[in-house]
């Protein structure tokens, strides 16, 4: 018991390690990105909790500003891929190439790393560039590994991809296939400025102002932290009811409301729920709690089912997307978790 008592005070020193690593990595990024905390927390969440994250907002919202300064406050390797479509895959998990040896006049062929080949992977416009460069990133997103030339070649730890994408141009773009969206963790939703933030954007932009950002973490802290977030403890009943958001979803569910099925062509699968635990143990953590509570499962859902759940033809006539329905998640099951396993309006989903 002693040793399980300073195991867990141990956990806990970490869970204030991070929630300061947390405020100083926020700190950094305000002295060049102006507001956009919802976006920076989801991104730090996603980060911390091992997954990789879809930046989707219009152009000048400062998505790459964003991911670029991220990766100047971490002591880690950073690559850029801009998507375009000419781009191969072979332009981003990189080559064989055949080589001599002067000395002896063999001839070998050498794998040669692509970008892909470091710890934070900046994916502009990840849309611009064909199906069969965007599917060149699934191993690596998946597997954490590039299969080239029969070989496997291991991606350095951490590894994570930051993708950007614009929403409202269509022209030479090629939508990400389901199955491709599922991989990322979150879909991160980056909205226009407010006026007093816009205000300061134009006084920094236009003036003689740089920021300047330091160092908080390298990569071993950062993969101490993220176990450290996989071992917080979460209870039974938060579990059960983090699944009733991807669970009520799924047309082929009796339990799943009449008002949800009228609306979805398609619900989310079990690595929803897994995403929904795992953002949520992270939120808990960067907050500084060693605990995960409702609140962190409704902070994290947005993101996460955003991208997995697909609106019918019937929904997208009236102008409900995704998050409409997300919403109405939210508001039919309960936001205490004790009701929500005894409430006469939802079954047991978890039988």
């Amino acid at each position: 018991m002693a040793e399980q008592q300073q195991l867990e005070g141990e956990d806990l020193k970490a869970v204030q390690e991070l929630r300061d690593a947390h405020d100083r990595i926020v700190k950094q990024l305000h002295n060049v990105v102006v507001g956009q905390e919802e976006v920076i927390e989801q991104t730090l969440i996603a980060i911390f909790a091992r997954g990789h994250a879809l930046l989707v907002g219009v152009p000048g919202l400062a998505k790459t500003l964003l991911i670029r300064t991220l990766a100047d406050t971490m002591s880690l390797k950073f690559s850029r891929i801009q998507f375009t479509p000419d781009l191969m895959p072979s332009d981003i998990t990189g080559t064989e190439v055949l080589q001599e040896d002067k000395a002896t006049g063999a001839r070998e062929f050498k794998f040669l790393p692509g970008p892909i080949f470091a710890n934070i992977i900046l994916a502009d416009e990840i849309n611009r560039t064909p199906p069969k460069t965007q599917a060149a990133l699934l191993e690596a997103m998946q597997e954490h590994q590039v299969t080239a030339g029969g070989r496997r070649h291991k991606l350095e730890q951490p590894f994570f991809v930051l993708a950007t994408q614009n929403p409202i141009e269509q022209e030479g773009t090629y939508p990400l296939p389901e199955a491709q969206q599922d991989r990322f963790m979150f879909n991160i939703n980056v909205d226009y400025p407010t006026e007093d933030e816009e205000m300061q954007i134009m006084k920094m932009t236009t003036a003689t102002y740089a920021g300047k950002v330091d160092h908080v973490l390298d990569g071993a802290k950062i993969m101490r932290l993220q176990e450290l977030v996989r071992k917080v403890p979460i209870s039974e009943h938060v579990i059960k009811y983090a699944m009733q958001f991807a669970r009520l979803t799924r047309l082929n569910n009796p339990q799943t409301p009449d008002e949800i099925k009228r609306l979805l062509a398609w619900g989310a699968g079990p690595r929803a729920s897994q995403y929904l635990i795992l953002g949520a143990k992270a939120r808990a953590v960067l907050n500084g709690r060693y605990y995960v509570s409702g609140d962190d499962i409704r902070a994290v859902v947005h993101p996460v089912l955003r991208h997995r759940i697909i609106p019918n033809f019937s929904a997208e006539a009236e102008g409900i997307t995704s998050d409409v329905i997300i919403d109405k998640l939210i508001q039919m099951i309960p936001r205490a978790e004790a009701e929500s396993l005894t409430d006469a309006r939802l079954p047991d989903v978890t039988r």
